[in-house]
């Protein structure tokens, strides 16, 4: 549920390097359009979408006692985010409207579940794209163990996401030729560029325990919890409607970077959450974690098929740290982390860091530890990248090359990862590709006019 669209110089970066009509000045209208912001319609937000967005609502006081640390630190705090400015340390923004989860499902598909124009299939598994020679006219796909063909009059847009966008490609014959011919699938189109560019957000945690337990802690006791799900679910009000988050920040470990390259996400929920209830579970004990993420890795990595079989899982590889460039900015970033988290602002908070541990503190302790416990975001992106070069899979229009009638729609068709999370981005991507699908490049109508 977080939503952070990312900084300007994202997109205006995507624009020079080959996406053209995907600067920020292109894609804020679109951002704008989705969105319902709680504080109204300016000029960066947008207040009639169908996506409610709102501040996080949590009342834990750790939350300001980390901005005034990251203040200490020498970090600006920055207001919100998603506007003007996303340098600094900032009040956390989630999509979420009246007390519950604002989804792509709730915010587009429901909404529009009684047209007469849509029929959603659920428990299927798309196996490939149909062709008639190079022109894509529908998609196969298996339920009850059953093939089914549905054919398209226009267009086929594939939305997989970062992994399975380029498995049914190559499933249908678009990819590396070589690897398709292993996989026992004839080639339709040689694109070495299918599945590559694979990137993600790699962090690392650092836990402290906390001294006294906090607000949160407190409402995992059962029967508080009981009436609070029970509040959120008939009312949409309450603590079960409020996320256990509050801050991100988005930092340049050096003022000459032109965008943010480190994110810090802070968490007050300690692994060991659960339940609780006295004379019966014991309480967990209480704690909070700051995680820095390299936001432009620059280590890529590839999907590729395990065999022509569509229910075969995919082979994902990775590829972290192989530069190694990754690593050092990953250091940089935990040890400004352990710096903001042992701010005087933090005091009336801090019990022992219990991981790494205050005895993991030269660069080859750090790394070995890094390398132990990294983990990713989950923000998978970029195996069907678009461009303008004639390596790239999807042109600007998000069409795949060499093809006719057939588009990606998701992660997968980014560039590069954006300084944020994606989900804003994507949810960004599908309007903008709306109205490239209905009117085209050049003919798009004003993106925040009435339908």
């Amino acid at each position: 549920m977080a939503y952070t669209r990312g900084n300007s110089g994202d997109y205006d970066r995507w624009a020079r390097d080959g996406a053209s009509g995907w600067s920020y000045s292109d894609v804020l209208p679109y951002f704008r359009k989705c969105e319902s912001w709680e504080g109204g319609e300016s000029e960066f937000r947008g207040a009639n979408g169908p996506v409610g967005t709102q501040y996080a609502k949590t009342t834990d006081p750790l939350f300001p006692a980390w901005i005034e640390a990251g203040k200490q630190a020498g970090f600006p705090e920055v207001k919100d985010y998603n506007a003007a400015d996303q340098v600094g340390f900032g009040r956390s923004q989630y999509t979420i409207r009246d007390g519950r989860r604002s989804s792509s499902a709730r915010a587009f598909l429901h909404p529009s579940e009684k047209r007469p124009n849509l029929t959603v299939v659920t428990g299927a598994q798309a196996t490939r794209v149909l062709f008639d020679g190079l022109r894509a006219t529908g998609v196969e796909y298996r339920r009850s163990g059953q093939l089914v063909s549905a054919h398209a009059e226009r267009e086929v847009i594939l939305s997989g996401g970062a992994f399975n966008s380029p498995q049914v490609l190559m499933l249908s014959g678009i990819g590396p030729a070589d690897h398709l011919v292993e996989m026992g699938i004839r080639p339709l189109v040689d694109n070495p560029s299918v599945g590559e560019n694979l990137q993600d957000h790699i962090c690392v945690i650092i836990r402290w325990q906390r001294l006294t337990p906090g607000i949160f802690h407190q409402q995992m006791r059962f029967d508080r919890m009981a009436a609070a799900m029970l509040q959120a679910y008939f009312l949409g009000t309450g603590p079960g409607t409020i996320v256990p988050g509050g801050l991100h920040a988005f930092i340049k470990t050096d003022p000459a970077q032109p965008v943010p390259n480190i994110e810090f996400m802070f968490s007050t929920v300690p692994p060991e959450t659960g339940l609780w209830f006295p004379g019966v579970a014991p309480a967990y004990p209480d704690g909070y974690s700051i995680r820095p993420c390299v936001l432009h890795p620059r280590s890529r990595g590839r999907v590729r098929l395990r065999s022509g079989d569509p229910t075969d899982k995919i082979r994902i590889q990775y590829n972290f740290f192989s530069d190694p460039d990754d690593l050092a900015l990953l250091r940089t970033g935990f040890k400004i982390a352990r710096d903001v988290g042992n701010q005087p602002a933090l005091s009336p908070y801090r019990g022992t860091e219990m991981s790494p541990g205050p005895d993991v503190n030269t660069d080859d302790e750090i790394d070995a530890f890094i390398r132990r416990t990294a983990l990713t975001a989950h923000h998978p992106a970029g195996t069907c990248r678009m461009g303008s070069d004639p390596e790239s899979v999807l042109d600007p229009e998000l069409r795949v090359r060499g093809v006719e009638n057939l588009r990606v729609v998701d992660a997968a068709a980014m560039p590069d990862l954006v300084s944020a999370h994606i989900n804003a981005c994507v949810l960004m991507m599908g309007e903008k590709a709306a109205d490239l699908i209905r009117y085209g490049a050049g003919r798009n109508q004003p993106a925040m006019a009435a339908e």
